[in-house]
């Protein structure tokens, strides 16, 4: 859509209006944004090679710069990148931790990066959490000092935390602070509960640089990625300086970049509602995005919208084309009016032309892909339900087992229940008498934050595939259409996972060509945050990429993403809109209720803690109410989908 006017060029002419107040930016994917970072780091490191020079990393840990790590590793085992030259000084390290423990940041590091290359073992410097507590403040100084007599920090790698935090550096952080001992808020210990299997066994207290030696640093990368980090960036970048907000305090910071992906960066100015910053390069997805926004922003219905409005809020050039607002009205509100289906499958014999599926086939093959074993009744329940009940021939297919997510309790009692089963019956054999015992005995000797067995793995594995078969079954699925894929990169035990192997992007293809599905669904909720969505995600594009250039039914196959427990599709982004009745959303909830070892209070709760089926109740309650308000039929309750398109 072109706005004409007096300028030569055809469009019309308007200054653009900065609110960052940092130098932003944006790449499509994590992965991208890492690589270039890390390529900036190697090139600083080749030219203080070239010049004879030491080069000063300040680093961090967490899983916001693994991908960068990762690249460097494979940079100096590919292109001969060495780090005899760099030395390096970590932000923190909890306290008390010792350095062989599996959350410590002193073996998060050589995993991820000092195990790997070069560099000199006396250049390595992490903060010691087994220094006395008495002796805090002096080894503290000495590791300022200790970084201020290498020259000084060149390249500062920086994570942000929910609270805004740098380093460990919490709400009420003193832009002067230097490097010292601080009590991590509430919010933080929450977050880091996955890392050590429960909120109870984190620790309340962590050695951080302060943010005075970080801004100490000549540059400053500040990473975040993901939709859980959009809220904290915006305030971060464009808010004031406060210390409520420590990542605030870079805006001083003569240069700092910071690195997004588009999902960190979606409460951004630019990103949210770009016509406040200035001209827009207008297209039907983004015209309904303003006319949505401003709906939302009026109070207003869509239909009722003004051309007052479009000109109060700094959308007047919407209208430019028009005649007036109420053709736009109409255009946007039937474009969202047409979203709303009963029939995810297709309605069979209708006019397909404005609908989101297709009507033929009438009865179609789908696969619901859901990435631990229950996203598929908490992500889209009444969808699964409307799928069966309409006679398409559905199967579910787990991608992986959910073993780390069940409780030791819920283990114990099982372990404990087939060992008595089977001593009461006469049928326990020795060998199985032991595996039981040794589950047993495990689990009651296994101390906080220590990695399961094998055998405590299978176990908690089938805990959950029982719970999944419950689920499925009840919403009307036969056992010879419940697929368990245990994909081979979730199965270490513990929160940090394998990367995506060709063996996960086959086992997910091989399916695929099984089945020769016209539907595929498939979790797109990447503001997960464990991360598991994203791998599970990435072998079903993988595996589309590989069958489409290998089967010609490939091109009928359409990719419908779904959202999770975190997170739901904006309504401009919405193309597929499933409404729920009472009756069916109640339904729903009891495909829930089978996920037993996930009910009340489950090992990784994230950031919110209402229970799964309150989450998703709410979000699809959410999601109705939103179409409502924007003058669209009143229903219970709404699954969202968004189609994906290469």
């Amino acid at each position: 859509m072109k706005f004409k006017g007096k300028e030569s060029s055809g469009y019309l002419k308007y200054e653009l209006k900065t609110f960052e107040k940092l130098p932003v930016k944006i790449w499509d994917e994590p992965l991208e944004a890492s690589s270039h970072v890390a390529r900036s780091i190697a090139l600083a490191i080749r030219q203080k090679q070239q010049d004879g020079e030491r080069i000063v990393l300040g680093l961090a840990t967490g899983s916001t710069p693994i991908k960068v790590y990762e690249e460097l590793v494979r940079m100096h085992k590919e292109e001969g990148l060495s780090f005899q030259n760099v030395v390096t000084f970590n932000l923190d390290e909890y306290y008390p931790m010792t350095k062989e423990a599996s959350q410590s940041y002193w073996r998060f590091m050589h995993e991820y990066l000092f195990d790997h290359i070069d560099i000199k073992r006396e250049n390595i410097h992490i903060p010691d959490g087994t220094v006395p507590m008495e002796e805090i403040a002096a080894y503290c100084e000495r590791y300022e000092k200790m970084m201020d007599l290498a020259g000084g920090i060149d390249i500062q790698l920086l994570g942000i935390g929910r609270t805004g935090h740098i380093g460990f550096n919490e709400p009420g952080a003193w832009e002067s602070s230097i490097t010292h001992m601080v009590r991590l808020d509430h919010l933080t210990r929450h977050d880091a509960a996955k890392d050590f299997f429960g909120e109870d066994n984190v620790p309340y207290r962590a050695i951080t640089m302060g943010v005075g030696s970080i801004m100490k640093a000549r540059t400053i990368y500040l990473l975040a990625f993901g939709q859980h980090k959009a809220s904290i960036i915006q305030q971060a970048i464009e808010g004031d300086i406060t210390h409520s907000v420590p990542a605030s305090f870079l805006q001083k910071h003569p240069n700092t970049k910071v690195i997004l992906d588009k999902g960190a960066a979606e409460e951004l100015t630019k990103m949210k509602s770009p016509w406040l910053a200035g001209i827009c390069n207008w297209n039907e997805d983004l015209i309904c995005k303003a006319v949505v926004w401003l709906a939302q922003k009026t109070g207003k219905p869509i239909l009722k919208l003004t051309d007052q409005d479009y000109n109060e809020h700094g959308l007047s050039e919407l209208i430019i084309e028009e005649a007036n607002s109420y053709e736009l009205n109409i255009r946007i509100f039937n474009r969202l009016q047409r979203t709303i289906t009963g029939w995810p499958g297709g309605k069979p014999n209708a006019d397909d032309s404005h609908r989101p599926e297709r009507a033929k086939p009438a009865k179609k093959r789908v696969i619901l892909f859901s990435p631990h074993p229950d996203d598929d009744v908490i992500s889209m329940g009444g969808t699964f339900q409307r799928l069966v009940d309409q006679g398409h021939e559905v199967h579910v297919a787990y991608q992986t087992s959910g073993n780390i997510a069940v409780h030791d309790y819920d283990a114990l009692r099982y372990a404990e229940f087939m060992l008595e089963y089977g001593e009461t019956q006469n049928t326990l054999t020795e060998e199985s008498r032991k595996f039981y015992q040794k589950i047993i005995h495990f689990i009651q000797k296994k101390d906080a934050g220590e990695l399961d067995t094998p055998e405590v793995r299978s176990i908690k594995g089938l805990i959950r595939r029982g719970e999944a078969r419950g689920g499925a079954r009840f919403t009307g699925l036969t056992d010879d259409r419940i697929h368990f894929l245990d994909m081979p990169f979730y199965e270490t035990g513990g929160r940090r996972k394998m990367p995506l192997g060709e063996q996960d992007i086959q086992i997910v293809a091989a399916l695929i060509e099984k089945v020769k599905p016209h539907q595929v669904y498939a979790a797109g909720d990447l503001a997960d945050p464990h991360g598991t969505h994203r791998v599970c995600l990435d072998a079903i594009f993988a595996a589309f990429h590989q069958l489409r250039h290998k089967h010609e039914w490939m091109k009928d196959c359409w990719l419908w993403m779904y959202r999770g427990a975190w997170h739901e599709w904006a309504v401009h982004e919405i193309e597929m809109a499933v409404p729920m009745s009472p009756q069916q959303l109640r339904k729903k909830r009891q495909a829930i209720f089978m996920h037993q070892s996930q009910k009340d209070r489950p090992p990784f709760p994230g950031d919110d803690k209402r229970e799964f089926w309150q989450r998703a109740e709410d979000r699809n309650r959410e999601t109705a109410n939103t179409y409502r308000s924007l003058g669209l039929a009143e229903y219970e309750a709404m699954e969202a989908f968004v189609r994906w398109k290469e």
